[in-house]
C-alpha cells in the first residue's frame, strides 16, 4: 500500500513564517536520519519540504476560469510544511513509522492513502488509466 504523509508544522500554522524561513540545523538533522531509515528500510519512495504559504500561489476556479492569488493566506488553519510518499504493508505499518518522526510540539502528521488502479470499479479503469 501507498500513503501520502503530510506534515503540518506547527510553526506554518500561524500564517507569520516569512518565505525566507529554514528550519534550524538540529531539526534539519534529525529529519535527515529519519528520512534515512525509511530509506535503507525500503519503504520511502520520494519526500519533499515545502517552503512557507508566504511564498505560495494559489488558484480558485469559478466559472471554468483561475483567479490567481499569492500568498500568504490569512484563511489557513493547517499548512503543508513537506511531504513523505512510503509504501508499507498496511496502515498500521505507515503509522509505525510515523510515530517515530522527530516531529516538534503541536506539529500535525496526516497519514492519507493513495488511490491505486485496483480501488476502481473495473470500468471505471478504462477512464483513468494513465
Amino acid at each position: 500500500m501507498r500513503f501520502m504523509i503530510l506534515m503540518i508544522p506547527a510553526v506554518y500554522q500561524n500564517g507569520k513564517v516569512d518565505s525566507n524561513f529554514v528550519p534550524p540545523a538540529d531539526k534539519m538533522e534529525a529529519m535527515g536520519k529519519f528520512n534515512d531509515k525509511l530509506q535503507k528500510a525500503g519503504v520511502l519512495l520520494s519526500l519533499d519540504g515545502l517552503h512557507p504559504l508566504s511564498s505560495g500561489t494559489r488558484l480558485h476556479f469559478s466559472g471554468g476560469k483561475a483567479k490567481v492569488t499569492d500568498g500568504p493566506f490569512v484563511e489557513a488553519k493547517e499548512v503543508l510544511g513537506g511531504y513523505w510518499m512510503i509504501q508499507t504493508a498496511s496502515k498500521e505499518e505507515a503509522v509505525n513509522w510515523m510515530k517515530s518522526c522527530p516531529a516538534d510540539d503541536g506539529d500535525i502528521i496526516e497519514i492519507r492513502p493513495i488511490f491505486e488502479m485496483s480501488d476502481f470499479p473495473n470500468p471505471d479503469q478504462k477512464a483513468v488509466k494513465r
